[in-house]
């Protein structure tokens, strides 16, 4: 019982952490392995761990969302199927070899994050007219296919990199941004769950304990999000990223 109860309470960090910038899971990770799950089962059972939290995450950001150009759906294509090969390739490997590069690749959105409003007008400056409005947005699809992979195959820190490439795009507000970037995760996350449903690699109580606090966590994070100036935003989210890739640095190395 008590075990459940930290399970959930933690849940709730997670799914608050994720809603506003990603990199819950931060937190989420080293709990499952602290209650006794080793370290693959408790990466993968991080996809059921998350997926309720960014659906809640999602409806509550549903305001900045329905602001969302139509055509960034499209974006939902690879993104699943990135995820679908990293979550197969997680089917056969060990998750210590790829978590050895996370707080690299986690600092490389972080820094993409942080010098994203001068990239974003360089781009605009040079990237204008509606014929090439496609381009910033095919470039986006194809380096969402090797991002993915990462969130279908271990995932933590998936959100600041996901924002980081939104920054390219004409999506200027962090609101929409996070909205969009949710919906993403959603998908990246359900089609993990799919890949692993049959396999041994996830723990299902732990994951349904767990995502009962994220769906709690998600909903109340992205309306506490709301509440908070782009500005500020941007700032939390670099320092959570900064954070992320200190823990991480310690953990690996």
């Amino acid at each position: 019982m008590l075990q459940d109860i930290l399970l959930i309470c933690a849940g709730i960090i997670v799914g608050g952490m994720n809603a506003i910038a990603g990199g819950g899971m931060l937190i989420g990770f080293p709990v499952l392995v602290a209650l006794g799950l080793p370290p693959l089962v408790a990466n993968a059972t991080g996809n059921i761990v998350t997926t309720p939290g960014q659906i809640t995450s999602a409806f509550g950001y549903r305001k900045y969302l329905a602001k969302v150009p139509l055509r960034y759906i499209w974006l939902i294509i690879p993104c699943l199927i990135g995820a679908i090969a990293g979550a197969l390739t997680l089917r056969g490997t060990p998750a210590d070899h790829f978590a050895h590069i996370v707080p690299g690749l986690v600092l490389f959105g972080v820094v993409l994050f942080i010098l994203q409003p001068f990239l974003h007008f360089h781009l605009h400056r040079h990237v204008t007219g509606r014929s090439r409005a496609w381009l910033p947005m095919l470039i986006l699809a194809f380096a969402l296919i090797p991002l993915a992979f990462y969130g279908g195959y271990f995932g933590a820190g998936y959100g600041f990199i996901m924002l980081a490439f939104l920054g390219f795009t004409s999506l200027h507000d962090a609101h929409m941004m996070n909205a969009m970037k949710n919906v993403s995760a959603v998908f990246i996350s359900g089609a993990s769950v799919a890949c692993l449903w049959s396999t041994h690699l996830i723990d299902w109580h732990f994951g349904i304990m767990m995502g009962i606090g994220t769906t709690i966590g998600g909903y109340v994070g992205a309306r506490c999000a709301q509440k908070i100036s782009s500005h500020w935003l941007r700032v939390i989210i670099i320092c959570i990223g900064l954070a992320a890739v200190i823990y991480l640095g310690i953990q690996e190395y």
